[in-house]
């Protein structure tokens, strides 16, 4: 391979028969992928399942069952009919299946993003509205941190008994919080549930690669984005009004039913095959299988993340910079960081394998919505708590207001995902996306005093609409850059990295907020009771609507100004997602031209 030149073209090779009979052949595909990476460009998968009367899988060719619904069983997780299903898998089956893949997204979504709209609500019942990151960050710290671990471990011992596991352990999880009687019990609660989350996420994500070929991935990406989306607008819109209504304690406890259909529907359909179940496959038991598991990189990337944030957020609220706890917090998070990038370039599984993460495309793919993450969650986290602080309106209230942006983003997510189906296109719609996202961080950036609310409320739909447009083209870009034996890792390493994403962008804008406010509180408020009344409004937001109409004023001044400038960081940030963009090459999957032809004849082209 190494004698061709780039602009050679390897001639068609036809399949010939083998002496058992089996039509076999090196593929034309095969061949111009490794001439591609021989050059060191762009490392380009096989895309199984593409023809229009015969699938392709691993150099046979597989005659398709007349029946649709009565599928061959596979040789290898990799085989998949001409419909883009996976073979031995019935269609009521994988109708179940995903059915309750999307009902557990919108269920963990719902989870996630109710606290953007109910943690002044919860934190102010417990008298702690200085503390209201942790409601977000317990989560998706260990969500983000064990992502990674389970894809890992799903490819020893399966899919489906993470898959439950996840289930159950969400919906026991749940329970507590509904049940918790103090600050940090909840805080603790939401910290075990991400654990369920990482478990309904991620195995989602991966059986869905399993179930699905490429070529139709964006189909199926696009009814996710729909439950994605609808889930996290549900969170964002209604949380709040269900925490007004029926109580925090019971927005909880309405879902634990859900959860437990979800569950009982995975464990009679979820097929026991899926994954490479290499436990099994290998015939070693669990231990042996799980010998080569980065435990140490899991713990590191879990302590470095956990100590980043614990010092972020006492540093300047809770504590003075410059205490012990702040500090050691802070020096632990660097050294266990710096341990973390040593052990991972040793590891042979690694949990964040950083040669993917430093390989164009795919590095500057994770970067993008690592950044992008951080940007739009430091305006969706803090937009509540403008509507509540500053314009006085009711956590239901100000949860409507989401209601618009969480659906622009559930209608550009499902758009983006039948767009990439039909025109195998996927480069303009992170760009168009990127864009949007630094449109609507300067549209909040320059919210006046007196600012019409519906005016502030529209200038957070392009953010939502850029995140609907990009992520969906992300998601199946990487797994179009990739090999298929990468495919897993690789969803488990940009969805790591999109959750470390959220997590940074929860902690650094309550860092940036908790500290610009005590400064603009210090400023701006005056009378005899000002200490009183600076450490009473930053435990409860909602004591300002009690205060005396000459303080009122002061701290509603005090939380716009700190506010404004929590939005003006997220200008910064989206512009490091739009200079990721610009050397992104993608390939284009171009299913119709691969139906239209043979199958031997169809090369991925790249975007230009």
């Amino acid at each position: 391979m190494s004698g061709h030149q780039p602009s050679e073209r390897t001639p068609l090779l036809r399949p010939s028969s083998d002496s058992h009979g089996n039509d076999s052949a090196i593929h034309d595909d095969d061949l111009h992928v490794a001439e591609i990476a021989g050059q060191g460009a762009l490392e380009v998968p096989r895309f199984p399942g593409l023809g229009k009367r015969r699938s392709y899988s691993h150099s046979h060719w597989l005659a398709p069952d007349e029946d649709s619904n009565a599928r061959p069983e596979p040789e290898d997780p990799g085989e998949f009919g001409e419909d883009g299903l996976l073979a031995g898998v019935t269609r009521a089956q994988f109708r179940f299946v995903f059915g309750g893949i999307l009902l557990g997204y919108f269920i963990a979504m719902f989870d996630s993003t109710l606290m953007a709209s109910s943690h002044p609500v919860i934190t102010s019942y417990f008298n702690a509205s200085n503390s209201a990151s942790w409601l977000s960050t317990a989560f998706l710290l260990t969500s983000t941190s064990l992502q990674p671990l389970f894809g890992r471990v799903s490819d020893t011992i399966g899919r489906r008994p993470l898959y439950l596991f996840g289930l159950l352990f969400l919906a026991v999880t749940t329970a507590w919080c509904a049940l918790a009687q103090s600050i940090g019990s909840f805080i603790a609660a939401r910290a075990f549930c991400g654990l369920g989350a990482a478990g309904v996420l991620s195995m989602g994500n991966i059986m869905t690669n399993d179930l699905v070929s490429i070529q139709v991935r964006g189909t199926y990406q696009a009814y996710i984005n729909l439950f994605y989306g609808g889930g996290s607008a549900a969170g964002a819109a209604f949380g709040g009004f269900l925490c007004d209504k029926i109580g925090w304690r019971m927005t909880f406890a309405i879902q634990i039913p859900m959860i437990l259909i979800i569950l009982i529907n995975g464990y009679f359909t979820t097929p026991t095959t899926l994954g490479p179940n290499l436990a099994k496959r290998s015939e070693q038991g669990i231990r042996d299988a799980m010998k080569g598991f980065d435990i140490a990189g899991s713990v590191l990337l879990t302590g470095s993340v956990a100590f980043l944030i614990l010092g972020l957020n006492l540093g300047g609220n809770v504590y003075p910079w410059r205490h012990p706890l702040v500090i050691i917090s802070l020096v632990v998070a660097m050294i266990a960081g710096s341990f973390l990038v040593h052990v991972e370039s040793k590891a042979a599984r690694p949990v964040m394998p950083l040669h993917m993460l430093f390989t164009k495309p795919r590095g500057n793919l994770v970067f993008n919505n690592f950044f992008a993450q951080l940007g739009i969650n430091t305006i969706i986290f803090n937009a509540p708590l403008y509507f509540q602080a500053v314009k006085l309106e009711s956590a239901s209230t100000s949860g409507f207001r989401l209601a618009g942006p969480s659906l622009a983003l559930t209608i550009c997510g499902v758009s983006a995902g039948f767009v990439m189906t039909a025109t195998g296109r996927m480069t303009w719609l992170i760009v168009v996306g990127s864009l949007s996202m630094l449109l609507g961080a300067l549209g909040l950036s320059v919210m006046w005093e007196g600012i019409p609310t519906w005016l502030a409320t529209i200038f957070l739909v392009p953010a939502s609409i850029g995140q609907g447009l990009s992520f969906p083209a992300t998601s199946v870009a990487v797994l179009a850059t990739s090999t298929q034996a990468d495919q897993a890792v690789m969803t488990s390493t940009l969805i790591l990295w999109r959750s470390l994403g959220i997590v940074m962008g929860v902690s650094f804008s309550s860092v940036i907020l908790q500290n610009t406010l005590t400064a603009y509180l210090e400023q701006l408020v005056t009378g005899h009771h000002k200490d009183k009344i600076i450490l009473t409004v930053r435990k409860s937001v909602r004591s300002i609507i009690d205060l005396d109409p000459k303080h009122q004023a002061q701290v509603i001044d005090a939380y716009g100004r700190s506010l404004r400038v929590t939005f003006i960081s997220a200008i910064a940030v989206f512009v490091i997602v739009n200079v990721l963009v610009v050397a992104i090459k993608l390939p284009r999957l171009d299913r119709k031209q691969a139906q239209e032809e043979d199958p031997s004849d169809t090369v991925s082209d790249v975007e230009q």
